[in-house]
């Protein structure tokens, strides 16, 4: 509720009022950087397979737009009662496999209580459902790289190293082209 006065604040009031809203700002600021490291350090890395799909946006510059394996998953693996619907967050258990990345084991409506050892769960949202499986994104499947360098990885697996914090904020730590003998799908 605002009230009026006759009198205009005083120079001192509109000088605090100015710290105020500049220090509010400030850490804003530094509250979202903490929260990245945060994710970083607290999180769990894990490596996921993809395939970069384009390599240059003329106004941002070099990245590289990434379709995971785990992007496109078989409807077998949904353990929900209700049917998957389209803009509804899940959460995907992955599994380590043999190869060193992960892969995905179950895709569930709600955050599974209890994991098998070794099991992560990655936050998603349904972007199409059809009757043999489910397109998911992560808010991973963008990654700026240095400029001219977009191209070098454009037409070739890669290992994507995202971070996993405990909280389900997720973030990508590093990308590498995939050996040689790890790159057949």
């Amino acid at each position: 509720m605002t009230t009026f006065s006759l009198f205009p604040p005083s120079p001192e009031q509109r000088r605090r009022r100015a710290v105020l809203a500049v220090a509010a700002q400030v850490l804003f600021v530094l509250l979202v950087a903490a929260a990245g490291y945060a994710v970083s350090h607290y999180g769990r890395t894990v490596a996921l397979r993809t395939s970069p799909v384009d390599p240059r946006d003329l106004l941002r510059g070099d990245y590289v737009s990434l379709n995971y394996d785990i992007s496109q998953v078989p409807r077998r693996l949904w353990r929900g009662e209700a049917e998957p619907r389209r803009r509804r967050p899940v959460y995907v258990e992955l599994q380590p496999t043999a190869a060193g990345y992960y892969a995905a084991a179950a895709v569930y409506p709600a955050e599974p209580a209890t994991l098998p050892t070794g099991h992560v769960v990655l936050r998603g949202w349904i972007s199409n459902a059809w009757r043999q499986g489910l397109q998911l994104r992560y808010g991973l499947e963008r990654y700026y790289v240095p400029e001219n360098t977009g191209l070098g990885l454009q037409r070739q697996p890669l290992l994507v190293r995202v971070s996993i914090a405990p909280w389900g904020q997720s973030r990508i730590t590093g990308i590498e082209k995939l050996p040689a003998a790890a790159s057949p799908r």
